[in-house]
């Protein structure tokens, strides 16, 4: 195996034993025995599981962000961008539940909690779109006066309850109830 099939490997077995089990019961052996290498292998990649986590979530990140930017109607109004923000993450997590499970369960670990903070505080010195809209609304006097913690909680809160109810099989996000829900979300912050 390939130096980097034999990674992709361990990473996408991180991935899938992390989902199924949690942090604390997906342990470097459990992952190795999935990924078809030895323990010692994920250590020639990731100095420990901490390390492995940390990197398989901010890989996870960037095919969001990839995703997010491919087709980002940059030019348009901030209600256009906002929806198509919404729909894409819907459309990417409903593609990629095993993707939304582990980011889930990152974010709301001790990992996330610094990640999330980071984040929010443009420690990271990335551009993060939502927290770009969220500020342009606000200052354009478009959003509710409401801070940008809240109108993200508004935003992603019911997201996350939906992506949880689609992938336990209790609704069904098809392409016409995605549109309705990005539309929900704007209303549910616009003034």
């Amino acid at each position: 195996m390939k130096t980097t099939d034999k990674r992709n490997s361990i990473m996408q077995s991180a991935l899938e034993v992390i989902a199924e089990r949690g942090f604390h019961d997906a342990p470097i052996a459990k992952i190795a025995e999935r990924a078809g290498v030895a323990a010692g292998t994920i250590y020639r990649y990731f100095e420990n599981k901490d390390m492995l986590i940390i990197i398989l979530n901010r890989e996870l990140e960037e095919k969001i962000n990839e995703r997010l930017r491919k087709n980002y109607p940059v030019e348009q109004p901030l209600r256009e961008r906002f929806t198509y923000m919404i729909r894409e993450l819907l459309r990417y997590f409903v593609a990629n539940p095993l993707h939304f499970r582990y980011m889930e369960q990152y974010y709301n670990s001790p990992y996330g909690i610094s990640r999330r903070k980071e984040r929010l505080s443009d420690e990271s010195g990335k551009r993060d779109i939502a927290r770009d809209l969220f500020k342009e609304g606000i200052e354009q006097q478009v959003l509710k006066d409401l801070p940008s913690l809240v109108l993200a909680a508004f935003t992603f809160g019911p997201l996350l309850s939906l992506l949880r109810d689609h992938i336990v099989g209790f609704i069904r996000l098809d392409e016409s109830l995605i549109g309705r829900i990005a539309e929900a979300c704007w209303d549910s912050i616009k003034k």
